[in-house]
């Protein structure tokens, strides 16, 4: 069996490694780590939880040892899709690099520019960043990457989920061709193969069989729930997990809700806390400061439910997680084993529980095909039922936020129709309440008016009436009406056209 000691890292690396209590690399550690200390490209195919991260974190500390890093000048570059996936990354690098005078940067949004700026310009030997970030400095004139010698490209299957494709690939050509690069992805797409055929030069390619089994140490179950009212589905879906959870007692000491949108996500965290429950949402859309708070109280134990979407099934690294609840069905197979593989690590038991509405059979049936086997399906507790306010017609608008903001027109364009007192007031009487004091307001809807005359102009077009020709220049030398009493008297005279 093959050992750290055995992979030729630097001593100073071996013994970091030795402190964190790691004997054995993984499959991904050991087929990744000699090329990588020969300078040659990799290509490694592994799934979330396989160890990559330190298959490319030791052999570059070891890589990094002789130099010096210049100022805005980065000797390696790492790239993760999400702000949690690239501080997971910093804190490997620190772990393992302690014993070392390496120095790194983490370049994440939601943190501050000026912060960023000055460890950029003393100079960092290990460059960690999301895309968007990185080009964001690079832009502002604050970073050079032409001295880069490795580049790492993680969860790039993740990156092409979120769009970071073409800035990965504006990174590449920003970097000198002459670097090593080291590629990981779950999963081989042909927008990522092309991006290995195009960047990569005779990579060596390591393959860890696919994850699609799941951990024996977890025990899994499906509750099916058939909402009695499809528009109060999600209600319903609470209730039951909130029974679910009061069921589990004591033996849920923490746990992960998953929901597949992030405005759900808002939701059921709001939902929890009004029930009683100590929960804390994370998603893409929070502060960073906020989501690393959340994180560190969830840690820490402060936070017992994190409601999260699929950015944390990612990279998180929380060895003490008892359950999982999959709130929402996910809805890509592979999500599911992401999601119920932050439990049940290190040894630990776990417990992953899915609830499932009949729109999900196609979403389950995905899973388990991906898995090989069923999920054990289990029954809701004998307890639960409804509560009354589930199972009543769920409430909707009464129409006043829908029209906030808008006093005339509603967003089809028609007339607000008036209501209350001002539906027994004539127009005339009803339009001073709806307008300052100080003006006086017309009798009728301009547009309206204006819509009208158009119309009438056409319609005597078509007759070619002598009457309605007549009738129309007595409006003209009608006086205006509605102007105040102190308009001068040439605006109360109407306008004459010479004929032609």
């Amino acid at each position: 069996m093959t050992k750290f000691n055995d992979l030729k890292l630097d001593p100073k690396v071996l013994q970091a490694i030795a402190e964190a209590g790691y004997e054995t690399p993984t499959p991904i550690q050991e087929g990744a780590i000699p090329p990588a200390l020969e300078g040659r490209d990799v290509l490694g195919i592994a799934q979330t939880g396989t160890g990559k991260t330190a298959g490319f974190v030791l052999p570059m500390i070891t890589l990094l040892g002789r130099g010096r890093a210049r100022a805005r000048m980065p000797r390696s570059l790492v790239l993760a899709p999400t702000r949690e996936l690239a501080a997971q990354v910093a804190e490997n690098f620190d772990t393992y690099a302690k014993h070392t005078k390496l120095t790194k940067a983490l370049l994440i949004g939601g943190v501050s520019f000026g912060e960023q700026d000055k460890l950029i310009d003393r100079g960092v030997d290990v460059l960690i960043a999301t895309p968007g970030r990185l080009l964001d400095h690079f832009e502002r004139g604050k970073l050079l990457l032409t001295g880069v010698q490795i580049m790492v490209v993680d969860e790039a299957d993740r990156m092409l989920d979120m769009g970071f494709i073409p800035d990965i690939e504006r990174i590449f050509q920003l970097t000198p061709f002459t670097r090593q690069t080291l590629f990981f992805s779950a999963t081989m797409a042909p927008e990522i193969e092309r991006i290995t055929n195009t960047f990569l030069h005779t990579p060596a390619r390591i393959e860890v069989a696919r994850q699609a089994t799941t951990s024996e140490t977890i025990e899994q179950r499906l509750i099916e729930i058939t909402p009695t009212r499809k528009d109060q589905s999600a209600k319903q879906k609470r209730e039951l997990l909130r029974a679910v959870i009061n069921a589990e007692g004591e033996a849920c000491t923490n746990a992960i809700l998953f929901c597949n949108r992030k405005t759900e996500v808002d939701i059921l965290a709001k939902s929890m806390k009004s029930h009683g429950f100590n929960a804390a949402p994370i998603h893409g859309d929070l502060d960073q400061s906020q989501r690393t708070r959340t994180l560190d109280g969830f840690r820490d134990g402060t936070i017992r439910f994190l409601v999260a979407s699929d950015v944390a099934a990612r990279g998180l690294d929380i060895p003490a997680v008892s359950h999982v609840f999959n709130f929402d069905a996910p809805s890509h197979a592979e999500d599911y084993v992401h999601r119920i593989g932050r439990t049940g690590r290190a040894g630990r038991k776990g417990v992953a529980v899915t609830l499932a509405v009949p729109a999900d059979k196609k979403y389950i049936d995905a899973i388990e095909g991906l898995v090989g086997r069923p999920i054990p399906r289990a029954n809701a507790p004998e307890d639960f039922a409804l509560s009354e306010a589930a199972q009543r017609p769920a409430r909707k608008d009464d129409g006043k936020a829908k029209g906030r903001g808008r006093d005339r027109d509603d967003r089809k364009g028609r007339p607000v129709k008036p209501h209350g007192e001002e539906a027994a007031m004539s127009p005339v009487e009803a339009a001073p309440q709806a307008r300052k004091p100080e003006r006086d307001a017309p009798e009728r809807d301009e547009a309206k008016e204006a819509k009208e005359a158009k119309d009438g102009a056409k319609s005597n077009g078509r007759r070619g009436g002598k009457s309605d020709g007549r009738k129309r220049r007595e409006d003209r030398d009608a006086p205006v009406v509605g102007m105040g009493d102190h308009v001068p008297d040439f605006l109360t005279r109407g306008l004459k056209t010479e004929k032609a």
